[in-house]
């Protein structure tokens, strides 16, 4: 082989040599690096906090189960409901509790900040959490159910099969019916033995006073003794807290095993909640591991603010008088087209909001009544007691559309005032434009002639022809009159009018 073959051959190999080596190294680089980044610790998944302020009602239901849908999605290692609230609505409470306790996620209630209170609906929600804490000086109980709706809410009667829908009444309110209704006779329960040593302050226990009110304490004993027994928490008290709406502070219901422990902060809660272990929905225990969990705090977004402001009685009654009202002037003024599309958009979503809502529905029906009768004073002028009576009706209805006392679920009574204002401002426009249209002077028809002025064009006796208003009429009256006098119409009979001297010309 030539030596120029040679050396080329030596000098390829040698380059090659090379690269090889420098390959070798770069990967060795890259693999290195990679694992240095696997071993680098990955941020944990932080435990979301929901802010639970307000009554329990149909939109704190949609936000806590919407949130709790996406945590089980995130596959996050805790939920946190901080919480302050009066109670509200039975059936939001429920689905607020079918909620948890279907989630993946492991939820902690947290009463809080100082002051806060679970009290009525609010105590179910934290006897059905996985973890249950309170800050301090915070208090929960008064879970007492009271019917509501009265005769008209459509709930079943004393031997229905479907029972009186109810609220879950709050601390005083609850106790105060205690109070008035007295102790029950019969057998004592073991939450009544457990507590007999109380005191003379212990609260007596609720007398039902229909088979309506009987059932609901019964099926709410019965729910929360479930969610006890469920979370190994202190079923006695909770059933003493429905039948006598008895309440506890913070470290009393740490004491008595209502909650798990008192948390003074949410890094508190974490660090007391490390290592506990809970019951899932399938049978399955964890243990929860929250020592040094970053929060993420998951605010109530626009459709959870939309729906809490229509679902408020307030707006709802307002958009029910905006939607009627609105409808009406479309119809007397067909054509104007904004009355009537903001009146059918407002009164859909009043009858949207009043479905969410526990309504009266003789409280609907009077407040329709009043609306039609001050509607009718327009069209059949009664001086005024159309429309007093429709505004009477309006307030009545008004009074009883939502009969419940839970803070933020009931209508305001300066509402109610502005209400009454209105339909009387209404009925005295209506009442003025009508008395002063009999005073105003008749300008058509037959009757506009009467005391009008006429000129004599010819006369016979008592018969004869006078110019009115440019037309050649025919004419009676006195028998003196003759041409060019002037006469005033006292008549018209069909064609004919009657006419008596005005003026006689020289």
């Amino acid at each position: 082989m030539p030596p120029d073959h040679h050396n080329g051959f030596f000098r390829l190999g040698t380059l090659l040599r090379k690269l090889g080596a420098r390959a070798v190294f770069a990967l060795a680089l890259l693999l290195g690096a990679f694992s240095l980044s696997a071993q680098e610790p990955q941020p944990s998944a932080p435990a979301m906090v929901l802010e639970f302020d307000g009554a329990v009602s149909p939109a704190s239901a949609d936000y806590i189960t919407r949130a709790l849908d996406e945590a089980a999605e995130r596959n996050l290692p805790l939920v946190i409901l901080r919480m302050d609230t009066p109670g509200g609505l039975s059936s939001s409470m429920r689905e607020i509790i079918r909620a948890i306790l279907a989630s993946p996620v492991p939820v902690a209630s947290y009463v809080s900040p100082s002051g806060a209170r679970a009290a009525s609906a609010g105590t179910y929600i934290m006897y059905a959490s996985h973890v249950a804490a309170m800050a301090p000086a915070t208090n929960l109980g008064a879970a007492t159910p009271v019917a509501i709706g009265g005769g008209g809410g459509g709930g079943g009667g004393d031997d229905g099969d479907s029972p009186m829908p109810f609220q879950l009444q709050a601390d005083g309110e609850a106790q105060d019916a205690a109070r008035q209704n007295g102790a029950s006779g019969g057998d004592t329960t073991d939450a009544e033995e457990a507590g007999a040593d109380a005191g003379p302050d212990r609260p007596e226990e609720f007398t039902p006073g229909t088979a309506s009110e009987a059932k609901a304490i019964n099926d709410a004993v019965a729910y929360i003794r479930g969610l006890a027994e469920l979370r190994g928490r202190n079923a006695d008290w909770a059933e003493s807290a429905v039948r006598r709406a008895e309440s506890l502070s913070s470290r009393e219901a740490a004491e008595l095993g209502v909650i798990d422990f008192v948390a003074g902060s949410f890094n508190d809660l974490l660090a007391q909640a490390d290592g506990m272990v809970v019951e899932m929905s399938d049978g399955s225990e964890v243990t929860l591991a929250t020592q040094g969990l970053s929060l993420e705090h998951v605010e109530p977004d626009w459709r959870t603010q939309l729906l809490s402001i229509i679902t408020n009685p307030n707006v709802a009654l307002i958009l029910m008088l905006v939607g009627i009202y609105g409808l009406i002037f479309e119809f007397l003024n067909p054509g104007a087209l904004v009355p009537g599309t903001v009146g059918g958009i407002s009164l859909i979503m009043g009858l949207y909001s009043l479905a969410l809502l526990p309504l009266n529905w003789a409280g609907v029906g009077l407040i329709l009544l009043g609306l039609g009768l001050i509607v009718a004073e327009a069209f059949a002028p009664s001086f005024g007691i159309l429309g007093i009576g429709g505004t009477v009706a309006l307030v009545m209805g008004a009074v009883i559309l939502v009969d419940t006392d839970v803070e933020g679920i009931a209508v305001s009574e300066p509402l109610i005032a502005a209400t009454a204002v209105a339909g009387v401002v209404v009925t005295y426009i209506v009442v003025y434009l009508t008395a002063g249209s009999f005073r105003a002077r008749i300008v058509s028809g037959s009757e506009e002639l009467v005391d009008a002025e006429a000129r004599v064009t010819d006369w016979q006796g008592d018969t004869g022809h006078v110019w009115l208003h440019g037309e050649r009429w025919k004419a009676r009256g006195p028998r003196d009159l003759a041409p060019d006098d002037r006469v005033r119409v006292s008549k018209v009979t069909g064609l004919v009018v009657e006419v008596k001297p005005l003026e006689r010309t020289g």
